[in-house]
Parts: C-alpha cells; structure tokens; sequence
C-alpha cells in the first residue's frame, strides 16, 4: 500500500523518509553484546563484518582493501581509478590533497578530471587484484556499466571473486540508440562469479535487477557525502524509504524464484554508526561505506573524499570534501571510540544496538521495531 500527497494541483507525490528520520526502538529484551553475531555470508563468501569498502580512490587502495578483508570486512577496488590508470598513483594522491581546499572549487574540479583522463591499464587491473589475492582476502573489483564490456574479461581472469558493477543508478533495461547497451542478465548469466549490482533506489529497479541474477543489489542514489546530484541533476532518493522498498523487492522475488535469496546492501549516506544501524534495520543485509572509512588514517585520500561524480568529464556532480581523520581502520571499526559522534568502533557501536533491542544476528534485526522521528 502507497500513500500519495498532493503537491499543487498538478502533480502528487509518495512521502519517502532518509535515515535521519528514522530511529529504532528496544523491546522488552536485552542481551549481552559479546553475544550479538555481525556476520553475514554472499555466495559463498563469509564474512565476520557487514562492512564493504566502497570503491572509491580516497577510501580504498590494494593495501586498504586487504587490510579491511583481515579486519572481517570486504574491500573492493575501483578498476577504473587512479590504481589502474598510473603505475605508482601516489604522487597524484598527494597532488589531488593539496587542490585548493573549496569543497567547490572549479580549478580542483577541472584538475581532477584532467587526473582521470590517462587511460586505463589493463596490466595495472591484473596487477592491483593480484596483490589483493596475495594477502589471502576475499579479492572484489568494481566497473561501471560503461566500462564492464570493455574491461571484464580481464577483471575475471585475473582472478577476481566477487565482481561489482556499480554505477549512480543502474537498470536492467538501459536503452541507447548510439553503443549496444550492457545485458546483465545474459552478462551475469555467464559469469563464474557472484555479481553485486546497483545503486537502485525502488521496488521495480530493484527487481529488476535481482531477476538478472545478481547475488547483491546496491541501494542508493546520490546519498553520499561527495554527490551533489540532488542539486545537479535533482534527483534524489531517501535511503530508509529505498532500503525498505528494495527489501520488499527482495521478499517479492523469493517467493517469485522459489526461495532465491538476493543480498540487500545499503550504499551511501552513512557517515556515523547511526545510520549504519538504521540501514540494517530497515532491511540491509550490508554496508558500502566510503566517508566513515575514509576517515581512517590508513585511506589513500589524506582526510579528503571523493568518488566517480566529482571527475565526470561532461557534467560533474560530486564534490571533493575534506573530512577529519578519525584513527586506524582498525579502531575506526572496533574501537576503542574515543569521538562521541558515530564516527569510531562502527561496529561496537552496531553490536551494542541490536544488543540493546535483544537481537542476536542481522536477518533478526530487520525485524526491529521503527518509528518516525524527524530532526526537523
């Protein structure tokens, strides 16, 4: 059931709600949170955190993203960024920090598009996911669905296991008179391995999208710190609103594929504990985060974060954001906190609040109880 409110005379419109809107609520049970499990499996990959690194040049490198696979999480690398495009990118990591320091400078914006115009290696592709490898963590490359034609056969034989097509917002019916448009659902047919896909942000998208066969579907549309598509393009959508249509999506789809379980994963718009928690309880089985990592002392950025959007070389929509460095990934993850606002022990934080509403795995804690409580 929709509920619509008018808008004008002209034109209605269904309420949707962000996270901040949000809050849980504790029931009449309590637990121990050395008792809570935060472990959650895709495919047939485990993991102890439900933490994925979002593939983003200011948040994970080769080193970050192994480094997030030994703490329990899962890192995935953009194969399309910095790592694959310069044989030692450090130096442009090091440029990019000291850009005039305006969120909205023209001149750091048109440098950074001027970075991301060398070519793609593939060599550099291979070589980035065989260190990855090395380490013995679960190895996951991303490419947008632009660039997933061109590239994926090397992605695969490099011997990646997780392979993320991501994307602003990603369908399974893109249509284009002028290149031959991306199949997902023949491409993700024929693939050995399990494919996460989106951003989608609603039922339908969604979907859609988990009838190509994807293992995950991301959820998400210009939600994060860097994105300023709302103001760019005006599009924008809610994230408690589209976690929980997508999770009914997911709910759909079981029954319509005889018990096929898509894995529902939150990107975007979670930069404290908070809004990780409030994810999971809207019905994420998973977290990509880019801000709250990148705030780690070990992320490539240098306290600055950035995605894809802020280096579109036609229309930019994204914002290079300078944020406070936090500590380690490991303390940013597990604590000790020693920030009283969500940015630090992310996952303590987590274990505490299923914890507090007697919950004692993820696939439980979808089941907490909600309510409205709008800051404004």
């Amino acid at each position: 059931m929709t509920y619509e409110i008018e808008i004008g005379r002209g034109k209605r419109g269904r309420q949707a709600y962000s996270l901040d809107d949000i809050a849980i609520v504790p029931s009449r049970r309590t637990r121990d949170p050395r008792d809570v499990s935060v472990s959650w499996q895709i495919d047939a990959y485990q993991f102890q955190t439900p933490v994925i690194g979002a593939p983003m040049d200011s948040v994970m490198s080769p080193s970050t993203a192994i480094m997030l696979g030994q703490l329990g999480g899962l890192g995935v690398l953009d194969l399309e960024g910095l790592w694959t495009r310069y044989e030692d990118p450090t130096p442009v990591l090091d440029e990019i920090a000291t850009l005039e320091a305006s969120e909205t400078s023209p001149a750091a914006t048109k440098r950074l598009q001027e970075l991301y115009q060398s070519p793609i290696q593939p060599e550099l592709i291979t070589a980035r996911l065989a260190e990855i490898r090395a380490s013995g963590v679960t190895v996951a490359g991303s490419l947008t669905p632009q660039r997933t034609q061109e590239h994926y056969k090397t992605v695969l034989a490099a011997g990646v296991d997780i392979f993320v097509i991501r994307g602003t917002t990603v369908s399974a019916e893109h249509v284009s008179k002028s290149s031959e448009p991306l199949n997902l659902k023949q491409f993700i047919y024929e693939l050995d391995v399990p494919v996460i896909v989106g951003g989608a942000a609603g039922y339908t998208p969604a979907l859609h999208l988990m009838r190509t066969g994807a293992a995950g579907v991301l959820v998400g549309f210009g939600g994060g710190a860097t994105t300023t598509t709302r103001r760019a393009l005006g599009i924008h959508s809610p994230m408690a609103s589209a976690i929980s249509d997508v999770a009914s999506a997911r709910r759909d789809y079981m029954d319509e594929s005889g018990g096929r379980y898509v894995h529902v994963i939150a990107d975007g718009g979670m930069g404290s504990s908070g809004d990780i928690i409030k994810s999971i309880a809207m019905g994420a089985d998973a977290v990509m985060l880019g801000s709250a990592l990148a705030r780690s002392a070990e992320a490539p950025g240098k306290g600055w974060h950035w995605g894809a959007e802020a280096h579109h070389p036609e229309q930019p929509r994204g914002e290079r954001v300078k944020l406070n460095t936090v500590g380690p990934m490991e303390e940013v993850l597990f604590g000790p906190a020693h920030h009283a606002n969500g940015t630090s022990n992310l996952i303590g934080a987590l274990r505490r609040a299923m914890a507090t509403t007697g919950y004692s795995d993820l696939k439980e804690f979808q089941r907490v109880e909600v309510v409205l409580s709008p800051l404004g």
